[in-house]
């Protein structure tokens, strides 16, 4: 059963009318958490539970070899769960990274896109909540695959 949007929802599907609406958001994300600018995340699609954003291939991101540094994408991959959990946590929970377990199963040697999904009713089955995370290749490869693991608990009550 779909919840309503809450406020960061509500607030992306405002923004994703406007011409550069999408990328605004994200801008704005990487405002509130300033390391997630070092990778230029842009997102393609938000809605409950799932986000995908992508990574630009550049010198910046690239490892020794040319390829788009696996820690980049991990940061990437932190980004769209961050998303997802804040467009998809119930009102009276909150949320903090508790590990991320990744498997590094090819080169990335282009843009990657990445993904953050929860599984329906996860929310409200907590303590943890797991966070199926993937990274791509233009081409489809998987790159990078995993899990973040959240610690879920109510929020204080407000003095």
């Amino acid at each position: 059963m779909s919840q309503a949007p809450n406020k960061v929802l509500a607030m992306y599907q405002k923004m994703e009318a406007l011409p550069v609406g999408k990328t605004l958001f994200a801008m704005a994300i990487c405002r509130k958490a300033p390391y997630f600018g070092t990778v230029r995340p842009r997102i393609v699609t938000l809605r409950q539970d799932y986000c995908e954003a992508t990574l630009k291939k550049r010198r910046a991101v690239e490892n020794h070899i040319g390829t788009v540094h696996v820690i980049a994408i991990c940061n990437g991959l932190e980004f769209a769960m961050g998303v997802v959990a804040e467009a998809s946590i119930p009102a009276h929970l909150r949320w903090i990274p508790k590990g991320m377990d990744v498997r590094y199963t090819a080169k990335a040697d282009s843009d990657i896109t990445v993904t953050a999904e929860v599984a329906p009713g996860a929310w409200e089955q907590g303590p943890e909540v797991p966070v199926t995370v993937t990274a791509r290749r233009v081409d489809g490869t998987v790159v990078v695959e995993g899990t973040i693991h959240l610690w879920v608990t109510e929020k204080p009550p407000r003095k």
